[in-house]
């Protein structure tokens, strides 16, 4: 299933609301999506049915390269992602083919990237929530935290803020993700893949 060109696409970065959750790793995908907003010149405001944050604008170069989005951050907790982005999905009649997801990945190391198209959820409940909501046929773009150190449990991992170290590193890799998501949408999944995967 290949994205409709001419459907505007909808850019879901996915986090846990409220401002103790904001420096998780499980948080990366609203980071993200806040850098795009600001490359936008926009700000997010609740949407119409109250369960996410949206900004809507154009992404690329001006012209005939640039595409309509929805940018969007749930107001749901991770694990119930699939309401709130199916709620959009439907208001703004994007294919599931235009929705992307931005998200950790554990079992990929820190700032790596990976995009694709479909798959499993490896255990994320934000993309358990969405696939079970409207199938797997959405992208994702994975932004790698690594494995939890020693015998520290995954939640508690994800859960944490990232580490002072790995903050050093932060802004870029989170800019380079948000690179990523642009070239998905501006020239295709097969031309991000071959510029951003790790």
């Amino acid at each position: 299933m290949s994205a409709d060109v001419g459907a505007p696409w909808l850019v879901v970065g996915l986090g846990n609301p409220g401002p103790g959750y904001a420096m998780n790793r499980h948080n990366v995908g609203f980071m993200v999506a806040d850098l795009l907003a600001a490359r936008i010149g926009g700000s997010f405001k609740r949407s119409a049915k109250g369960q996410a944050q949206v900004l809507e604008g154009r992404v690329g170069p001006p012209g005939p390269g640039s595409r309509r989005v929805v940018l969007a951050k749930p107001m749901s907790f991770m694990n119930v992602s699939g309401g709130p982005v199916t709620a959009l999905r439907d208001f703004y009649k994007v294919p599931t083919a235009n929705i992307v997801a931005v998200h950790d990945e554990l079992d990929i190391d820190y700032g790596v990237l990976r995009l694709k198209l479909g798959g499993g959820d490896n255990g994320h409940n934000g993309l358990k929530s969405m696939t079970k909501a409207m199938g797997p046929d959405y992208h994702r773009v994975r932004f790698g935290i690594g494995r939890p150190p020693g015998r520290m449990q995954v939640a508690d991992f994800v859960l944490k803020d990232f580490s002072s170290v790995e903050r050093k590193e932060l802004d870029f890799f989170v800019d380079r993700a948000a690179d990523a998501v642009e070239c998905l949408l501006a020239e295709g999944l097969e031309r991000a893949q071959g510029t951003y995967n790790g």
